[in-house]
């Protein structure tokens, strides 16, 4: 079984559902991300609903290409775990490419068969787009990157896989969560 994530249409930039786009919902006294290469404000990709917690992922879209937003550990893009309870809406900063153009629901919807970015696999899946996957194995691109916590040392665990969200230089992104320590890291790979 792989559980695919289905374009469910447009949302509200808050809504605090599985999304791509619109606000980040953070806790109070957050401070947007700046990225570590050129200092801009990143852009807000993803608000991943997982029940008690979400995850947040952000990513320099600045300077496409120039700040290793790629990599989880060079600074070019961050990625948040938050307690689900009291989170508010974040005011976007003025400057810098700070939010995708469209706010789109990302419907999670269980199938029975196919590895997710195997080609031709998944074609739209009850007329919708498949923009990612939620949990399970990711499909590397290219080899296992998968984090190490920077607190404990121990492997992450896979959240999601995002695809045709965000530029991702063609290729697929990806989401880690450490839950004992509650950090999340995020890479891409083209």
């Amino acid at each position: 079984m792989t559980t695919l994530l289905l374009h469910g249409g447009a949302t509200d930039p808050a809504a605090p559902v599985s999304r791509a786009g619109g606000l980040p919902l953070v806790p109070e006294g957050f401070v947007w991300p700046l990225c570590a290469e050129c200092e801009g404000a990143m852009q807000f990709i993803a608000h991943l609903d997982r029940g008690a917690v979400v995850v947040s992922v952000f990513m320099c879209q600045n300077e496409p290409g120039l700040c290793q937003e790629w990599d989880p550990a060079a600074g070019g893009n961050r990625a948040y775990v938050f307690p689900a309870e009291g989170l508010l809406p974040a005011t976007a900063p003025a400057e810098g490419e700070t939010r995708l153009d469209e706010v789109s629901v990302l419907t999670a919807r269980r199938v029975a068969a196919g590895t997710y970015g195997e080609e031709d696999t998944f074609g739209p899946v009850d007329g919708k787009d498949v923009l990612g996957q939620l949990g399970g194995e990711p499909y590397w691109l290219q080899w296992d990157e998968t984090p190490d916590c920077a607190d404990c040392g121990k492997e992450m665990g896979f959240v999601a896989q995002l695809d045709r969200v965000a530029n991702f230089g063609g290729g697929y992104a990806y989401a880690f969560v450490c839950d004992g320590c509650r950090r999340a890291a995020f890479l891409w790979q083209c």
